[in-house]
């Protein structure tokens, strides 16, 4: 009986309701966008767990997430990405349109990725040699300090070269000085000007270039804790290999990767009685074969997009999903619409999370000696505020929180370097001197908050 080979991926572990369990420490309500990219994410260790001629065969459901701004898009896919250690980029739908159309194409996305899990696959390797790393470098700290010893001190140079390690360990020689020599790449003076679609040229120029000339070394005058980071990256880079990164890096865009696709609505033609919008219809096309799943040229070789898990998103303020192509529809089974946020949710944000706003600024005035303590009545008055202001101008969600608790805080975080040590208890009185007269003139509170 042939049993289907089983591949281990990141986040296999993880179950789509502890996978929603990890996202609510850091996202308040969404449960039905948490859901779906939950069981987004277990269906692809579940598809690598079956025979390898059905896997193929098994395209990724990609997501549409619909919702007002602010309100936790953008940060459900970031936390996912994290939370199943995926290559992960975030890009606006809207950098290939024609406006700003400049020296890129939609196949640079996929580059991109790939240059991003190349740097994360040689940052875990970096780490697998690190203690063979950081022996070596020991072994050529200490020939800096003590160079080889004449004919017949053998033996009193290795009782010296042990003392010197005993110190270099104890950390006492971090400030003397060492002569070391480090290798310059010579760069060339040519500046090329690519069109769209010619980065892969125009680096393989570059590096044909650089690699025709000469390699040059330059002896710097440093201290050893200068020295050991500079030889620490040599020696990390010596004990890599580069071939296997690359193709790890590979299979993990490939199998694992995500990119999310921010403002897709831009991209929707918005009235289709007086023609195509050529610009946006045009980026949804270019779009399409690399969602649909092609072969990207990147400088480490082909990368396939059949199994990307794309996650798009956008407010559809003044378009629907329907507005897209029908072949972009297609593609983007799974539609979510998230909920606007209201003060209830507001004073969740405030308090609940992991990363929340008061627990960031509570750290950031620590730094200074004070100890800020905010009252539940000052979080409710401030969710109230910010709630108001969104109703009354541009609702931009959550991310008016920000502004008001800057605000808020101004000039306890502008004196703060000035006060003694001590406790400062933020009240709902003092949050409505601060703020509610602002808020109230409609015309300051629109271009201040």
């Amino acid at each position: 009986m042939n049993l289907p080979k089983i591949i281990r991926s990141s986040g296999d572990h993880l179950t789509p309701r502890e996978i929603v369990a990890e996202l609510d420490k850091y996202i308040v309500g969404q449960e039905e966008a948490k859901r779906s990219v939950a069981i987004a994410l277990r269906n692809r260790w579940r598809r690598q767990q079956i025979p390898e001629e059905l896997r193929d065969e098994i395209a990724p459901k990609n997501i549409i997430m619909i919702g007002p701004t602010g309100v936790g898009k953008t940060e459900i896919a970031r936390r996912l990405a994290k939370l199943a250690q995926s290559p992960f980029l975030k890009i606006e739908a809207t950098k290939f349109t024609e406006v700003g159309y400049v020296g890129r194409d939609v196949e640079s996305m996929v580059r991109d990725l790939m240059e991003l899990a190349v740097s994360m696959v040689k940052a875990e390797e970096r780490e697998k040699v690190k203690a063979k790393a950081e022996e070596a470098v020991e072994e050529r700290l200490l020939q800096l300090l003590l160079p080889s010893a004449p004919a017949g001190q053998e033996g009193e140079a290795v009782a010296t070269r042990e003392k010197l390690r005993a110190m270099l360990r104890e950390g006492r020689l971090e400030e003397r000085f060492v002569e070391l020599e480090v290798a310059q790449k010579a760069a060339p003076t040519i500046e090329i000007f690519s069109s769209a679609g010619m980065e892969e040229l125009e680096f393989n120029f570059k590096e044909m270039l650089s690699n025709l000339m000469p390699g040059r070394s330059k002896v710097r005058h440093v201290k050893v804790s200068e020295a050991r980071e500079i030889l620490y990256q040599e020696e990390s880079q010596r004990l890599i290999d580069m071939d296997q990164v690359v193709e790890e890096a590979r299979r993990k865009v490939e199998q694992n990767g995500i990119i999310f696709l921010d403002e897709i609505d831009k991209i929707a033609g918005r009235d289709h009685g007086r023609g195509p919008d050529v610009s946006r219809e045009g980026v949804q096309r270019d779009l399409l074969p690399i969602v649909e799943g092609t072969t990207v040229t990147t400088k480490y070789g082909m990368v396939r997009t059949d199994h990307i898990l794309f996650i798009a998103s956008g407010a559809f303020h003044m378009s629907k999903p329907s507005d897209l192509i029908p072949e972009m529809q297609g593609r983007f089974p799974i539609r979510v619409e998230l909920q606007a946020l209201g003060a209830k949710e507001f004073q969740r944000i405030l308090t609940e999370p992991e990363n929340a706003l008061i627990k960031q600024y509570k750290a950031l005035m620590a730094t200074e000696g004070i100890n800020l303590e905010f009252t539940p009545e000052a979080i409710q008055e401030l969710a109230l505020l910010a709630t108001r202001v969104n109703e009354r101008t541009e609702n931009i969600g959550a991310r008016r929180l920000h502004t008001v608790m800057e605000k808020l805080l101004e000039d306890i975080s502008f004196h703060a370097p000035d006060l003694a040590r001590q406790q400062i208890s933020i009240t709902a009185q003092y949050v409505r001197d601060r703020l509610a007269n602002l808020i109230e003139d409609e015309d300051l509170s629109r271009y201040i908050l």
